[in-house]
């Protein structure tokens, strides 16, 4: 078993790694779940040379250690996981006022795609579905054309602790016409500016960037250490912006699956279509799952049962009672553990 530091287990010491290591929990369900062979392949650029059951799960703590099994340093692309990320970007850019006149906070039963709220509303749900995340990236690209792309790189390589790059496969060429349909309503309605094809190609550029489950557990615990990166100790996120991201990601991050993820799971969460999940753990951890086969929602089918797994052995639940079997310690214990 491997060995951990004394920091590490003050950030996992209640709940499941009680008197676990971490190494060995994170190997045991993978042998577990690596047997579930549902979902559908995941259709991304660089998902024709990726291991169909290419399966890793890592936890990166707030005190910097980063504990992982499986694949864990195959790289696959951001996707949508880059949404909150932007968000952040936009809310350190613009403040909460700017943005919130572009974008609305509410939860949708939409999928991901969906156009629905802009014939009825003319703004996006939210910032994590396609609509409110092209909002984001139009905002940031008006801002400044020649800047944008580079500053967004920079911005997002803070919570990875090196700056990101586009996956190999990734052709920023393209256009889905889904998304092509979105930011011309998105014209249409006054919601972002002229040039459409800039926002888009800050939107794909995004969506295109290259990291493992390794990586995207510390930019987890990014979020989870208050914006600032666990291992390098750089701010990624102002910290008073760090409530609105998370509270969007536990609304909003799962797609119209949100529901269900909160009330089976209970945590911040963001999914990508590239078959990546990643959780926060406020003031403790930050969990990926990595498996490219996906459910009717767009939600990695084994990162889903992962985190159920995870937050059932810890009631890891932003909700759990303090005392619970598994759960973090009452008052009264942690006063006599004092």
């Amino acid at each position: 078993m491997r060995a951990y530091k004394r920091g590490a287990r003050a950030a996992l010491s209640s709940g499941f790694m009680k008197d676990r290591d971490p190494q060995a929990y994170l190997q045991h369900l993978l042998e577990r779940f690596k047997r579930e062979r549902g979902g559908n392949p995941a259709t991304t650029p660089e998902t024709p040379g990726n291991p169909r059951n290419a399966f890793a799960i890592a936890i990166a703590t707030v005190e910097g250690e980063v504990f992982a099994a499986g694949h864990a340093d195959h790289p696959f692309t951001l996707q949508s996981m880059s949404k909150p990320f932007i968000y952040g970007l936009a809310l350190d850019r613009f403040g909460r006022e700017a943005v919130h006149e572009r974008v609305n906070v509410e939860p949708t039963g939409e999928a991901f795609n969906s156009i629905t709220e802009l014939e009825e509303d003319h703004l996006p749900y939210n910032p994590m579905i396609n609509s409110g995340a092209i909002t984001m990236s139009a905002m940031l690209h008006h801002d400044g054309p020649d800047r944008a792309c580079g500053e967004m790189m920079e911005g997002l390589g803070r919570y990875l602790g090196r700056r990101m790059q586009l996956h190999p496969e990734v052709d920023l060429s393209a256009r889905p016409h889904r998304n092509l349909a979105i930011a011309h309503l998105l014209r249409h309605f006054e919601v972002i500016g002229d040039d459409i094809e800039g926002a888009l190609a800050l939107y794909g550029t995004q969506c295109g960037l290259a990291l493992s489950t390794r990586e995207l557990a510390v930019m987890a615990a990014t979020l989870a250490n208050a914006g600032v990166n666990p291992r390098t100790r750089v701010r990624a996120l102002e910290r008073k912006h760090v409530r609105d991201v998370l509270t969007l990601m536990f609304t909003c991050g799962m797609y119209d699956a949100s529901g269900h993820w909160a009330y089976t799971v209970g945590l911040p969460a963001k999914s990508g279509i590239s078959g990546g999940i990643f959780a926060v753990v406020p003031g403790r951890m930050g969990i990926a799952v990595y498996s490219p086969m996906l459910d009717k929602h767009g939600n990695s089918v084994r990162g889903v049962e992962v985190f159920k797994a995870m937050s059932a052995d810890g009631n890891l639940s932003m909700f759990a009672v303090p005392g619970e079997k598994g759960g973090p310690p009452s008052p009264e214990a942690a006063q006599e553990a004092a």
